[in-house]
């Protein structure tokens, strides 16, 4: 059995129901590992979808699938399949796409651009279609039945090499409705997104307008999502999308609503925690790492420069072997490529200060920062003190046991 993250929370959360969107899972087979690997989320009528997707150049069937059709901007089924990402598999990659949502629609009735598809797991291997087309079947079976999955069984269904399930939400008020927002996502390894993460799910059963959803995941995503990173590898299959069913019964939000800042933040608080997570359960992580730039030319440069820190293995694996190896985050910022001036530079873990204005705090006692660095908590801070520039990114350690796992991984 796999060992649980040292820095998952203590349990899965009590996540409400989202009127409006009814879950299944099913075991389609997709792997001989005796669990559920097929999701389905029948969404009601009118449902709109916002979405953000790999920049990857590989990208998978599925990940073209939701491209072309968030134009839509109506959904009415998610299918989701775990074990196999059907990624580099050619046309039959494609054809077992269209075969998912030519199922979807048959049960449905619904329009082939209302079905989103995502698969993860093992790139280049064919989405087998008969244990797709039948695990969907049993899925709208047991849904007609009555059966309804639990947000824990569909954020564990959905998933590969995670250690825990991932979910959270958020509730708000908005023109005197109660609103609800619930996510699970999925990742755990090849996590660098330039756009997204993994698999994202968010469902929430307040009235939006299309275009303000996707505004507002975008801008969600860039302080989030796009900011966090394992291992500094995109997927071919990250894909996030948001799903708002309508069924609280406000007046449909978009730009000018009164209440629509209230929105685009519990949307981004929602994401801030999804992301986090996924860093918690990096593979093989010990160490939960927040890494803030101040100082930078501008808030892109900031941004960069974090993530240079962030993905540097020498960074990571001084922070697994609890080394307060400053000069390290003074390598990972000068090969950033952004504005530094190395006599400017302050650099702290946690509330220690250790370098300023070039060179080492006069008197610097490594006491603290070794106690602080035997935590699983870290926060590593650079102020480059040349601008107004500044981001926060979170990552974790670089471990034996990241390699341990990338390196069985199909077996």
């Amino acid at each position: 059995m796999t060992q649980v993250s040292p820095l998952a929370p203590p349990h899965f959360p009590e996540l409400p129901e989202v009127p409006g969107a009814r879950l299944v899972v099913v075991r389609a087979g997709y792997k001989d590992w005796g669990r559920a690997d097929l999701t389905l989320a029948e969404l009601a009528p009118g449902t709109c979808v916002a979405g953000v997707l790999t920049r990857s150049r590989c990208p998978s069937p599925e990940v073209d699938w939701c491209r072309s059709s968030l134009s839509g901007g109506k959904a009415r089924a998610l299918v989701v399949n775990a074990g196999n990402s059907n990624a580099f598999t050619g046309g039959k990659g494609r054809a077992a796409v269209s075969a998912i949502v030519e199922a979807a629609c048959a049960a449905l009735g619904c329009a082939e651009q209302e079905v989103f598809v995502a698969s993860t797991g093992v790139i280049g291997v064919p989405l087998p279609v008969d244990r797709a087309r039948a695990g969907l079947a049993d899925a709208f079976a047991r849904l007609a039945a009555g059966e309804r999955a639990g947000w824990q069984d569909a954020a564990a269904a959905i998933s590969t090499t995670d250690t825990f399930p991932k979910g959270s939400s958020r509730q708000l008020a908005i023109g005197g409705r109660t609103i609800n927002l619930v996510g699970i996502i999925k990742g755990s390894g090849m996590i660098a997104p330039d756009m997204a993460t993994m698999l994202g799910f968010i469902f929430t059963d307040a009235a939006v307008d299309a275009r303000f959803l996707q505004s507002a995941l975008e801008e969600a995503n860039a302080r989030t999502f796009r900011c966090i990173t394992v291992d500094g590898d995109t997927s071919t299959s990250d894909t996030v999308l948001v799903f708002a069913t309508g069924a609280a019964g406000n007046a449909p939000l978009d730009e000018a609503s009164a209440d629509a800042a209230s929105f685009k933040a519990a949307l981004a608080d929602l994401c801030r925690e999804l992301a986090q997570l996924v860093v918690r359960d990096g593979e093989g992580a010990q160490k939960f790492i927040t890494v803030a730039v101040a100082g930078a030319e501008d808030d892109r440069a900031a941004r960069v420069i974090a993530l240079s820190i962030a993905n540097s293995p020498l960074v990571k694996t001084a922070i697994a072997g609890e080394d307060a190896n400053w000069g390290r985050i003074v390598m990972a910022v000068g090969k950033a490529g952004e504005a530094a001036d190395r006599d400017q530079l302050a650099i702290r873990f946690g509330s220690t200060l250790v370098a300023t204005e070039g060179h080492a705090v006069e008197g610097y006692d490594e006491g603290p920062v070794a106690a602080h660095l035997k935590g699983r908590e870290i926060e590593i801070g650079v102020d480059l003190g040349i601008g107004p520039g500044r981001a926060t990114v979170w990552t974790c350690d670089l471990t034996h046991g990241y390699i341990s796992i990338n390196a069985d991984y199909r077996s």
